[in-house]
């Protein structure tokens, strides 16, 4: 069980174990400054920063960020070069301030299709923070939520072709154990900043039972005040997970 405090109030309210955020609008906030769509991603680094500070200040255990999807790579060659070198920068700048904060660093999504040198940064920025045991900051890079259920079922499959799982065997919960993700508390709460509302092929199985909040500020303005308004939402909903019984949020995590 965890609890946040509102700046605003000494209320204290139950929070989510675990939150995922669609990070958009920075391309529109760019374009907005009259700037190239990379500003924007630029810019939007600094969110991540302050939305990690704010996960680890109250106490949230995973915070995981879409941060490419599969998506992605249809945009513009310039973009998606300027988006892998930014990856990058971002990396070397920001793990060794991640490690001395206590947080895990995982990504999660078909990694293979990077370069070599993204793929040794991410390598080595995992395995320095690995043993950390504060939050866990998973970023979706190269990721989408069809081709994550995809390889659960494919992992199953070779089991059943090789004798060792029956297919009357296979269960939710078999299926749950080989998704990304699976080692952490569920998605209580999903954030989309920029006005759209949709899921965008996002942690599509570890979403089933979250609760969503939408908000129409792009990402590069998403502060600790929206962060907080979505916390302060998300304890006001009833979960009740299919059943008739409303499930207190923190019971549920």
């Amino acid at each position: 069980m965890s609890s946040t405090q509102s700046p605003m109030t000494d209320e204290i309210v139950c929070g989510p174990q675990h939150v995922a955020i669609i990070m958009d609008g920075n391309g529109r906030w760019a374009k907005r400054q009259g700037k190239m769509r990379v500003f924007g991603h630029k810019a939007g680094v600094k969110s991540v920063r302050r939305s990690v500070r704010f996960a680890v200040s109250h106490g949230i255990k995973a915070l995981t960020l879409y941060a490419f999807s599969s998506e992605n790579w249809n945009r513009p060659a310039q973009e998606v070069s300027a988006l892998m070198e930014l990856f990058i920068r971002a990396l070397d700048g920001e793990v060794k301030s991640l490690h001395k904060h206590n947080v895990r660093l995982k990504i999660i999504g078909d990694i293979g299709r990077f370069s070599s040198r993204l793929q040794e940064r991410i390598r080595r920025s995992e395995q320095l923070t690995e043993n950390n045991d504060g939050l866990t900051l998973n970023i979706a890079a190269n990721y989408g939520g069809r081709w994550d259920i995809m390889q659960g079922v494919k992992t199953l499959a070779e089991q059943v072709k090789a004798g060792v799982l029956q297919p009357e065997d296979i269960t939710e919960d078999l299926l749950s154990q080989q998704v990304c993700l699976h080692e952490l508390a569920p998605v209580d709460l999903v954030i989309r900043t920029g006005g759209e509302h949709r899921v965008s092929n996002f942690l599509l199985w570890q979403i089933a039972y979250s609760e969503f909040y939408f908000t129409d500020v792009l990402w590069p303005d998403f502060d600790e005040l929206t962060f907080e308004g979505a916390l302060n939402a998300f304890a006001q909903r009833e979960r009740r997970f299919g059943g008739t019984t409303p499930i207190n949020a923190s019971d549920a995590s």
